[in-house]
């Protein structure tokens, strides 16, 4: 799926400068703590987030994702988006919740790239 398919599907606007919407991103994956990330989100995925701060953009690029998506309108802090840019990791926001977004992108035709986690 195209990126710029992927921000109708969730009502999204790009914080990023310079992003190339004709990017495929082959799946997502959503999370709140980078330490699941960086577990389970599989390289190319987009990731749906309510974290803005810089870590986001450093989880991202060590975890090959292909966009961030800040869920509930956030919007990140300068530091965040400069260190975005530079690392040429699109920032998109959406008014809907994580939830609600993960559903929409998945109907979309956006598989999961969350690795399952094995339970004992």
């Amino acid at each position: 799926m195209k990126l710029s398919e992927a921000l109708r599907a969730i009502e999204g606007g790009v914080i990023s400068k310079n992003v190339d919407l004709e990017q495929e991103v082959r799946g997502g994956g959503s999370a709140d703590l980078m330490s699941d990330v960086l577990a389970s989100i599989q390289p190319d995925a987009v990731l749906l987030t309510g974290l803005c701060n810089p870590q986001v953009v450093r989880t991202a690029q060590m975890s090959d994702v292909a966009a961030i998506v800040f869920v509930r309108g956030k919007k990140p802090p300068e530091e965040t988006i400069q260190m975005a840019d530079k690392e040429g990791i699109p920032l998109i926001t959406s008014p809907l919740g994580m939830f609600e977004l993960s559903g929409r992108l998945f109907l979309a035709g956006l598989p999961s790239l969350e690795r399952p986690i094995t339970l004992d």
